[in-house]
């Protein structure tokens, strides 16, 4: 164990020592500062309208204030998005890249096993992924909630499922350095990324039409690559009821939200394919050729 700490502590170093962290900081302050300029636009033009129209002001959760809430609503739709670019290009060449140019060699010759290797690349790219999650919805909510005073209603479960989403996409990330060059890998991943969100508009498409495989062509997606399923899964967290009302009445017709929680065996297999995606990365790496 104190190896893998090791290794992710190494991991850590060579993110900042990239200006990896310091690159994301500051891209992501800019992120927040436009997203969060525009709320403050949109807020002061919806007073404006209540002051219009005589009244004393917009119930948070009223539907008077469903332009904040889909703010809301996608803004966290962008953390999720920016989340899975960075476990995915974070982690692109965790193994690939060492071995593509020659360091690898030096590092297999210390008193450390492969596996506890791949185990340490995997903690320290996963911490600096979810931190980076968790920081960037922090932001955005704290914001929102500054600039409106409106706070979905289930953020801290919404939050989690995302994390839970970048954990599983830097797993098979990592399973992948081990298997295929890094360019290879990035490609693949983001073809599995696709993936899941083609389950979720299969899945839309298939409920308001009434097509039964077009639906369980979706879920079979959604089960390969949950990733997206965790997002729509977020997503009815920071819905109040009358946003999941305007769902419903769609019949799920957007691909981008859902007004049904997530099955609690999918976040079950999520999590089991992270652990799946890192053993199977441990394992072969410590069966391949340098």
């Amino acid at each position: 164990m104190r190896n893998v700490l090791l290794i992710a502590e190494l991991s850590l170093r060579e993110a900042t020592r990239k200006r990896l962290v310091s690159v994301l900081l500051v891209l992501s302050a800019l992120f927040l500062g436009f997203f969060l300029f525009g709320v403050y636009r949109l807020e002061l033009t919806l007073d404006q309208r209540a002051i219009d129209a005589g009244l004393d002001g917009r119930s948070p959760t009223g539907a008077a204030n469903l332009p904040v809430m889909f703010s809301a609503l996608f803004g966290m739709y962008l953390v999720y998005f920016l989340g899975s670019l960075m476990g995915v290009l974070s982690t692109v060449g965790a193994v690939s890249g060492d071995i593509e140019n020659g360091v690898m060699q030096s590092v297999i010759a210390r008193p450390v096993s492969r596996a506890q290797l791949v185990a340490g690349r995997w903690l320290g790219f996963t911490a600096v992924n979810v931190a980076y999650v968790a920081l960037l919805a922090a932001g955005l909510l704290g914001g929102v909630r500054l600039i409106t005073d409106y706070t979905p209603p289930e953020a801290l479960p919404a939050v989690a499922l995302l994390l839970l989403a970048v954990t599983v996409l830097t797993s098979l990330t990592v399973l992948g350095s081990t298997l295929f060059t890094t360019l290879a890998n990035g490609i693949g991943v983001f073809v599995l990324y696709g993936v899941g969100f083609t389950g979720g508009i299969l899945s839309a498409i298939g409920t308001l039409a009434d097509t039964p495989t077009l639906t369980t062509l979706g879920r079979v997606a959604n089960a390969v690559m949950p990733t997206n399923a965790l997002w729509l899964g977020a997503s009815y967290h920071l819905q109040p009821e009358i946003m999941r009302q305007v769902g419903e009445v769609s019949r799920g017709a957007n691909p981008f939200t859902s007004s049904v929680p997530v099955d609690p065996l999918l976040v079950l297999w999520a999590a089991i394919l992270a652990g799946l995606g890192l053993a199977g990365a441990m394992w072969r790496f410590s069966r391949r050729d340098l």
